[in-house]
């Protein structure tokens, strides 16, 4: 059960009930049809980030699909929540990668990706033995991580939302998505 391929997608919805606005976020991102579990941040050896629209389009109904998912609500009008999924790939098909996942309050798309993004660099640069200053800037340390060799590509994607000004239910989700090549299964 390890997966060939993910990819990140992200959604809002808007709801009088907590759930539905969950669902309706879930439809956004266009992963409502799945039965999601959530995993943790490893991204296994060799598998490949993909496009979203690729990644929808292996997805059957119905089917149990892992994910790294962030969340945030809110019926708090005009409170601005942020749910973003950091990336940070190894070089080499041989070792494994991160996804972090970061849930804010007030912060915007930029920050809250960028938040996330680093904290899953800085986790697979400390498991690479990768020694850095953690109180560099983070533009700082992405270009040491890039430079070492160890680490190829950073990125994050991020969904921030601002609650409904009549207090219905917001909520943003982001999300890595793992799926599995069906054509290489063994019935």
């Amino acid at each position: 059960m390890i997966p060939k391929y993910f990819f990140l997608t992200k959604g809002v919805g808007k709801h009088k009930d907590y759930l539905q606005s969950f669902e309706l976020a879930l439809r956004s991102a266009g992963i409502q049809k799945c039965n999601i579990v959530n995993v943790s941040s490893i991204i296994p050896p060799g598998c490949k980030l993909i496009t979203r629209e690729k990644g929808l389009e292996m997805l059957s109904p119905g089917e149990i699909t892992f994910v790294v998912m962030a969340k945030n609500s809110t019926n708090e009008p005009h409170r601005l929540v942020a749910a973003s999924i950091g990336v940070a790939i190894p070089h080499g098909r041989e070792t494994y990668g991160y996804l972090s996942e970061h849930h804010s309050f007030g912060q915007t798309d930029e920050v809250a990706g960028d938040y996330a993004e680093d904290l899953a660099a800085t986790m697979l640069a400390t498991t690479m033995g990768i020694q850095f200053d953690p109180e560099t800037a983070w533009d700082e340390r992405k270009q040491l991580f890039k430079t070492s060799g160890f680490i190829i590509k950073t990125t994050n994607i991020t969904q921030s939302a601002t609650g409904d000004k009549g207090g219905l239910w917001t909520t943003a989700i982001a999300a890595a998505v793992f799926v599995h090549d069906k054509n290489s299964e063994n019935p």
